[in-house]
């Protein structure tokens, strides 16, 4: 009897152990699957941020923003390309496009020039500051315009329009970020001026603004990750 028992403990310890096995091969199998599928899908949302970022996109894919996304201080990067710092992003621009450094230096210089070195967004309110002085206004949503250039590709504008503040501070500002829904910005180019339509028709003159917590070297480093 002792032996029939000894014999039966020994197949349930047996049975156990196998059991716990097959569980644990199947919480591996599950855990690896899901491993991948959760890195498959981060490569698709990346795919998809790229062609986004590069202007292709549908309609159904614009989303209404906030000032949410840009608030901060910010700093304009015209005048690190006037003072060589950007020079290591355009050569890395000429390695891999179609122009030689400065060219593309001469095309970023209608791009980026401003006056407007510092902008400020805190809630609804921006404070502009162009050779020390301080402009500012306070900003409602105005919607979102969707922009075709001419190889093809898109862009979306946001829109705020003025509802208060100093009176030199512009009538509309409208965000371009390579964004197309709501997502904190890391730069942005800003368009702003009296006239909707008209600012809609600028597409050669696009100041660039980063953090004004970014050195030269950061933003040289974040240009190029692009």
């Amino acid at each position: 009897m002792h032996t029939t028992l000894t014999k039966y403990a020994g197949a349930l310890a047996i049975g156990t152990m196998l059991l716990f096995s097959a569980q644990a091969q199947a919480e591996d199998s599950k855990s690896a699957t899901e491993t991948s599928s959760h890195d498959h899908a981060h490569d698709h949302a990346s795919e998809a941020e790229k062609e986004i970022y590069k202007g292709y996109f549908e309609d159904d894919q614009i989303k209404p923003r906030t000032l949410a996304d840009w608030q901060g201080d910010w700093q304009s990067v015209y005048p690190h390309l006037q003072d060589g710092t950007l020079d290591p992003v355009m050569a890395h621009k000429a390695e891999h496009g179609s122009m030689s450094a400065q060219e593309y230096r001469d095309y970023y210089d209608i791009g980026y020039k401003t006056d407007v070195d510092r902008i400020v967004i805190d809630g609804d309110d921006f404070t502009f500051y162009k050779d020390g002085a301080a402009v500012k206004g306070t900003y409602a949503t105005d919607g979102y315009e969707i922009l075709t250039y001419k190889k093809g590709n898109r862009g979306v504008r946001f829109i705020f329009k003025k509802t208060g503040g100093d009176e030199a501070a512009p009538a509309f500002v409208q965000f371009s970020d390579h964004r197309i829904a709501p997502a904190e910005a890391d730069h942005y180019h800003l368009y702003w001026g009296d006239d909707r339509a008209a600012l809609l028709e600028e597409v050669t003159n696009w100041p660039t603004y980063y953090p004004s917590s970014m050195n030269g070297d950061q933003i040289v480093d974040a240009m190029m990750a692009h």
